[in-house]
């Protein structure tokens, strides 16, 4: 901090903070007081969202849309142009997502979208399968009467979603996931959580494909009713099975 009171911070922005201080005396008689001197300094304050955190969602999301499709090469330049910052975020961001296993890095060509083999896909589904399945197992057996009914109108949700005319695909999967992320929640392992999130990121780069299978919506719906009446029938192993085949299909709709 200089005489000014600003404190210089990594990302270039100026922390300014005033400190206070104050004298109270306290008198006693004519003779005799009390000294008291308060210095008061200031909470530190908390940082906004650094800025390539905001670029690593803005390109998270473009590349679930398939606005950056699988493949393609990410042109940093024309990026930083259009969003109005320097690469330097940019690039930050971009370790981000390849950190995800969004974005592939190649030694003096770039970044581009990582295009998921069917290898990666059967790895990835293996491991959901795994780490949900177990999890419907926790909550089968756990779970309360509410959080089992908040479960259950967010599966109406999907019936919803699937029975009107126009089928919103997008919309029966954005929903879908927010039943998984709300089972995963009751069964309260944050380890877990988190290896899941990861996993599910690099799915949805081939969920465009496991959309256009005919039939499948109808498929995943009834797998969902299944898992539903186990897990209400408080059957732990059955809920366990469910998931499995849940994930089994998908794989197979997805390759």
């Amino acid at each position: 901090m200089d005489r000014h009171g600003l404190r210089p911070r990594d990302d270039g922005e100026v922390d300014f903070r005033i400190s206070l201080e104050f004298t109270l005396f306290i008198i006693i008689d004519s003779k005799y007081y009390f000294k008291l001197t308060i210095s008061t300094m200031p909470a530190p304050s908390l940082s906004p969202r650094a800025l390539y955190e905001e670029v690593a969602e803005l390109l998270r999301q473009r590349i679930f849309k398939r606005e950056l499709a699988p493949g393609s090469w990410i042109d940093e330049l024309k990026l930083a142009e259009a969003y109005g910052i320097s690469r330097t975020p940019l690039r930050e961001a971009l370790k981000v997502l390849a950190a995800e296993g969004l974005v592939t890095m190649k030694v003096r060509r770039g970044a581009y979208v990582t295009e998921v083999s069917e290898r990666d896909l059967t790895e990835v589904y293996h491991l959901l399968s795994l780490l949900e399945s177990d999890a419907a197992g926790v909550v089968a057996s756990s779970a309360s009467e509410g959080q089992l009914q908040a479960l259950e109108l967010l599966h109406q949700e999907l019936e919803t979603a699937a029975r009107s005319e126009s089928q919103d695909r997008g919309r029966f999967f954005e929903v879908n996931e927010r039943f998984h992320m709300l089972l995963l929640e009751i069964a309260n392992n944050r380890w877990r959580d988190q290896m899941v999130a990861d996993l599910r990121k690099v799915m949805k780069l081939n969920r465009h494909n496991s959309l256009l299978k005919s039939g499948r919506i109808e498929e995943s719906l009834k797998e969902h009713r299944a898992l539903m009446a186990a897990l209400c029938g408080r059957d732990a192993a059955l809920a366990v099975q469910r998931m499995q085949e849940h994930f089994k299909n998908g794989l197979e709709a997805a390759n």
